[in-house]
C-alpha cells in the first residue's frame, strides 16, 4: 500500500536545525495553544488531515506516543491542514484523543513550517530548535530521535515559558 510508505530519515527543510517558528491557534476545544510555552518539552508539530489517507494510518502511531511518552515530557500538537474544523473535531472526537488540535486559521503556521503536504511532522526539542521533519511518523522513530537528540532528560532542562507566553 502507498499509504504505509512512511520514512525513517529527516528530509531536507529549512528549519531543521534552526529555531521553530512560534504559533498560537485555537484548538479543537476553544482553549489557546502556544508553541512557545511549552518550552522545556519535546513537542511534535503533526499537520494532518482527516481527507489524507496517510494521516488516517499514522494515527495510530500518535496515540501510541502520546500513551507512551505524553506524561514523559513530550507534548503533542497536530495542526489541521486544508480541512473542515467540524469534521476535524468529529474524527479526533471518534478516536477519543486528547492532544491538542489546532482546527482553524492554520495556513500561516504550514506556511511558516514550509508544509507541502500531510503528514508532515516536525520534532522540537525542548530548547526550542527543530530536530527532524518526518513524513509518516512512527513512535519507534520518535523515540529514537529524542534520544539521539538527547533524551528524555531533556525535557524540563530548557528555560520553560515561566507561565507568560513569549
Amino acid at each position: 500500500l502507498l499509504a504505509t510508505r512512511g520514512t525513517t530519515q529527516d528530509l531536507e527543510s529549512s528549519i531543521v536545525g534552526r529555531a521553530a517558528p512560534d504559533f498560537v491557534g485555537r484548538t479543537a476545544d476553544g482553549e489557546s495553544f502556544r508553541l512557545s510555552a511549552h518550552r522545556g518539552e519535546w513537542v511534535l508539530v503533526n499537520f494532518f488531515a482527516t481527507w489524507c489517507t496517510e494521516c488516517i494510518v499514522e494515527h495510530p502511531q500518535l496515540q501510541q506516543i502520546d500513551r507512551d511518552l505524553g506524561g514523559e515530557g513530550v507534548q503533542l500538537v497536530s495542526v489541521s491542514f486544508s480541512d473542515d474544523a467540524d469534521r476535524v473535531r468529529e474524527f479526533f472526537e471518534s478516536k477519543g484523543d486528547d492532544w491538542p488540535v489546532l482546527t482553524e486559521d492554520t495556513g500561516r503556521i504550514a506556511l511558516d513550517y514550509g508544509v507541502s503536504k500531510v503528514p508532515e511532522t516536525y520534532v522540537v526539542a525542548p530548547s526550542g530548535v527543530v530536530v527532524a521533519r518526518l513524513i509518516g511518523v512512527t513512535a519507534a522513530e520518535v523515540e529514537q530521535i529524542i534520544e539521539q537528540a538527547g533524551g528524555l532528560d531533556a525535557a524540563g532542562s530548557g528555560s520553560g515559558s515561566g507561565g507568560t507566553g513569549g
